[in-house]
């Protein structure tokens, strides 16, 4: 599991440049991948709880970024929203939003209003279904080094669709 995400990560995330930060802490090695096996409420919430703490109380230098990848029980994606919203409320109630944010990665990934055929969701397309603990305050460093932020995801969807459907899906083979 972690084997095809740091491959996907590799290969899509930094080797299309999706996201333009993800490069050096990936080289840096600061990324911790979470595996959780875990499908009832209370050990998924002691998890994403268990590693939101190890987020918070690790130096930055040693754990800048979190994946969180799940082995069952949100294969669906509408599941999988479920439990993205559930966790958001978790860090509302915890006061910890000014410190972590998340981001969300599913293999059938799909933004709202969006045709289902559209190549951009595979700006969010992962292996695994993956939520990504972001530290607010690298984020917000990061960002103001960046002139025009949303201009990112733009140039996600720019360069899928040079890519082409077939190269795309070639790259991300669960996301056909």
């Amino acid at each position: 599991m972690v084997k095809n995400t740091r491959r996907w990560l590799e290969q899509m995330v930094v080797g299309l440049n999706l996201c333009p930060f993800s490069p050096s802490v990936i080289a840096r090695n600061q990324v911790h991948f979470a595996v959780c096996d875990a499908t009832k409420d209370a050990p998924l919430k002691q998890f994403f709880v268990n590693e939101l703490q190890r987020l918070l109380e690790t130096n930055e230098n040693d754990v800048a970024t979190s994946l969180l990848m799940f082995t069952q029980g949100i294969e669906d994606f509408d599941d999988y929203l479920t439990l993205l919203d559930w966790f958001q409320q978790l860090l509302e109630q915890a006061d910890l939003t000014e410190h972590v944010q998340l981001a969300s990665f599913h293999p059938q990934y799909q933004f709202e209003g969006v045709a289902a055929d559209d190549l951009s969701h595979f700006t969010n397309r992962s292996p695994y279904p993956t939520i990504h603990l972001l530290r607010q305050d690298q984020m917000t460093k990061v960002l103001a080094h960046v002139s025009d932020p949303e201009k990112i995801y733009l140039d996600n969807i720019e360069t899928l669709n040079k890519l082409g459907r077939r190269q795309v899906e070639a790259l991300c083979p669960w996301g056909k």
